[in-house]
């Protein structure tokens, strides 16, 4: 107790320069528990959607006992979201049983919306089609997984659910059917979140401790030389390296309680939560107040040993050891096994992520991205002395002689960055996989509405929605009811060559205005139908029922269609011009098709809810519950990597604020005996910038090569991310660029001699 009191003494009581790098060290532990709490409370926010959505499950069977009140629920596609909507017909049985979020239950002709249904509803009227009945009220916030969810309970007879609706028992199951994230792909989102963030911010939290390290040893090695047992001189360092965490955990509580506040009313793109969601656990309050202090107290005896070991060499600034080469053993451990991994994507057999795979890839990961930092000093003391040997440069020799003697003061500075490339690595290779899991294997996505749904104006401007390729109606041919049961049909496809050549592979040799035949050879063809039987296709026109003959032609396009596709297993193609202006096929569906990826598939979706909001979309082979969930996860993952980002540029910030603080003295000193700014400025720039460019090249090849082996045990097609990497090599110079200017202003005008009678 008496080394801790003795250091709160000198931390107060030492000068403005140890305190205002006191407040430095709190502040900026305070942005790496903000970000840590962030991280730990992510999962806690999904839990409670998936909570919510349970306990609101309706517990049925499909028995009708008389008085029992029946449920029906439908989930529907509106836009790119889910319109949940439960029809409820109240009975004499079970009535005040109601779900989370109502008081009771709707009787027929009521409506209970959530609010973003009531928003949809007052701006755009239309979609009052989906809900029949008069508004009555909103549901509580209990009753909905988020903020914005679409959902309605709707009051019904029992005369119109009866066919399908079930005896209600009750409310809430133990499992939500649609978690916001399902727990297959959370792995990727833990596993991407603790790259781009957890690893980071232990380098960043154990940087802050680590400030003005030459300063605090010399004071260290005095208290030594005083008489303070080596014990004691550790534990007086601790002291001050705490109580700044202690300050910073209570400062990064209340920075991520303001942030929760905000975020929760503005929200994050596909993701939104309450603030109770949000709210500050006790777990994640223990982790930081405990955890970040306990760093702190290692991290400052491990900083303390030289002085307190050899006090003397700290005093008269002796010559520097080599810095350990331990880290260099993690890193080609980690390489090992990363490499190892992406060797067998050249053999006929790549490795899975089955087994030990599931332990051995994170940890060869974590491996490098740990021994890429810890080896950097190593590399930079090594280069800055070969430079400093043979360089005839004065702005070299001097950057390089600094370098050499404080070697991790340099890579203090910079390994917030080279993290920040490695992590963005990952981060892309974490997107590629969850693109090559959820996204269809198919170039194109179509979209399938009823044709008698829409106007001849909606369809004009369907077909004009942006992100829509080409448009075109599928239609089967008309059987007589009384005829023969061999009769020929067919499904046809109204649309010029050029529609067509948009929505299937191949189709060469088509004619415009002329029927002709189909054939897939993936796909069966239509029953009994051959070259010459006429097939009849039954339009409306001018109110009134017409059959229209076709005769099936000789002529034949061999095409491909996309897997899946709204026109597999079409037979006929028929040109536009061949029905009359204003017929509309019986059973028509009106297609859309445009590219697969998922931000165009959400664009192209809201389009459609835009022109037809009551429409019933099929988006062919897409789930819309998956779709929301992969928007989740982009928006976790760009959440994941901003806060890489703030972490590996408070680092920077922090780190050349102390050093241009402790490297007064000798700057002043190098000043009054003739170097000019210009000079002292280039080698403030390239002291920071030549390790940092080693530092970032590494980090560019040891990244792309975890990347590689995460996407060859994952088990996709994409093997070599070789399309991302110049996107990473221009973002590695622009911020050694960055760094570059960040360093000029650490040079000073103001000389001040007394700092070199102090030290």
């Amino acid at each position: 107790m008496r080394e801790f009191l003795l250091g709160l003494r000198l931390l107060f009581g030492s000068g403005r320069g140890n305190r205002v790098r006191f407040f430095l060290m709190a502040a900026g532990g305070s942005l790496g528990v903000c970000c840590l709490a962030l991280v730990l409370t992510i999962p806690q926010i999904l839990d409670a959607h998936d909570g919510r959505d349970a306990a609101r499950q309706p517990r049925s069977t499909s028995a009708q006992p008389a008085g029992s009140t029946l449920v029906l629920q439908r989930t529907d596609p509106y836009g790119s979201k889910a319109f949940t909507r439960v029809f409820l017909a109240k009975g004499t049985k079970d009535a005040d049983q109601v779900p989370p979020g109502l008081k009771e239950l709707p009787d027929p002709g009521e409506v209970f919306l959530s609010p973003r249904a009531h928003d949809l509803l007052r701006d755009r009227p239309a979609v009052r089609g989906l809900l029949p009945g008069d508004e009555q009220g909103l549901i509580g916030a209990p009753g909905l997984a988020h903020p914005d969810e679409l959902f309605a309970y709707i009051g019904t007879t029992r005369d119109k659910i009866a066919d399908e609706g079930r005896a209600l028992n009750g409310w809430g199951y133990s499992y939500a059917p649609f978690p916001a994230i399902e727990p297959s792909t959370l792995t990727y989102l833990r596993f991407a979140l603790g790259s781009l963030v957890l690893l980071p911010l232990g380098i960043f939290l154990s940087v802050c401790a680590r400030l003005s390290a030459a300063s605090r040893n010399r004071r260290l090695a005095s208290l030594r030389l005083l008489g303070l047992s080596t014990k004691g001189t550790q534990r007086v360092n601790a002291a001050e390296t705490v109580v700044a965490a202690l300050l910073g955990s209570v400062l990064g509580l209340g920075e991520y309680w303001v942030l929760n506040q905000v975020m929760t009313r503005t929200g994050l793109p596909s993701l939104r939560w309450y603030p109770d969601d949000g709210a500050l656990s006790a777990t994640t309050i223990a982790v930081c107040v405990v955890g970040c202090p306990v760093l702190a107290w290692f991290v400052g005896r491990v900083s303390a040993r030289d002085a307190a070991a050899n006090p003397l060499a700290v005093r008269r600034t002796a010559a520097p050891g080599r810095p350990a080469k331990w880290g260099g053993l993690l890193l080609v451990t980690g390489l090992g096994i990363v490499v190892g991994y992406c060797t067998t994507g050249f053999t006929d057999r790549p490795a899975n992520s089955v087994g030990l795979n599931t332990l051995l890839i994170p940890a060869g990961i974590l491996l490098t991205g740990l021994g890429l930092v810890l080896t950097l000093p190593l590399i930079s003391y090594a280069l800055a002395r070969r430079v400093a040997r043979t360089t005839r440069s004065l702005t070299l020799n001097l950057a390089m002689r600094r370098n050499e003697v404080e070697p991790g003061s340099t890579m203090r500075v910079v390994t917030g960055l080279v993290l920040l490339v490695f992590s963005a690595s990952l981060a892309q290779g974490v997107l590629i996989q969850l693109e090559q899991v959820t996204r269809p294997s198919a170039p194109v996505q179509d979209y399938s509405l009823s044709l008698s749904a829409l106007t001849a104006e909606q369809q004009r401007r369907l077909a004009d929605v942006p992100g829509v390729r080409a448009h075109a109606v599928t239609v089967e041919s008309w059987t007589d009811p009384e005829g023969s049961a061999d009769q020929p049909w067919a499904s046809a496809v109204v649309a010029t060559c050029d529609q067509l050549a948009k929505l299937v592979q191949g189709g060469k040799g088509c004619v415009d205005g002329k029927v002709m035949r189909l054939s897939d050879p993936n796909a069966g063809t239509g029953q009994g139908a051959r070259p010459g039987d006429t097939l009849h296709f039954r339009v409306r026109e001018g109110g009134k029922d017409k059959t229209l003959p076709i005769p099936l032609p000789h002529d034949v396009i061999a095409y491909s269609a996309y897997d899946p596709s709204a026109v597999h297993g079409a037979d006929v193609l028929v040109p536009p011009s061949a029905l009359p202006a204003a017929a509309r096929p019986e059973g028509a569906r009106y297609v859309l098709t445009g590219s697969s990826d998922h931000g165009e598939v959400r664009k192209v979706l809201d389009g459609i809810a835009a022109v037809t909001p009551t429409a019933e979309v099929e988006p062919v082979g897409v789930n819309i519950e998956g779709l929301q969930q992969i928007a989740v996860l982009e928006t976790l993952l760009a959440v994941g990597m901003i806060m890489g980002l703030v972490i590996g540029t408070a680092a920077f910030v922090v780190s050349a604020t102390d050093r241009a603080m402790e490297r007064r003295a000798q700057v002043t000193a190098i000043t009054l005996i003739g170097a000019r700014g210009r000079t002292l400025r280039a080698v403030q720039c390239v002291q920071v910038v030549l390790p940092l460019s080693i530092g970032l090249a590494l980090a560019l090849v040891t990244g792309k090569l975890a990347e590689s082996s995460y996407l060859i045990t994952g088990g996709g097609e994409i093997y070599w991310d070789f399309a991302g990497l110049p996107v990473l090599t221009l973002a590695a110079a622009g911020v050694a660029a960055v760094s570059a200017v960040g360093t000029l202003p650490l040079v000073g005008r103001r000389i001040d001699p007394e700092l070199i009678r102090r030290d």
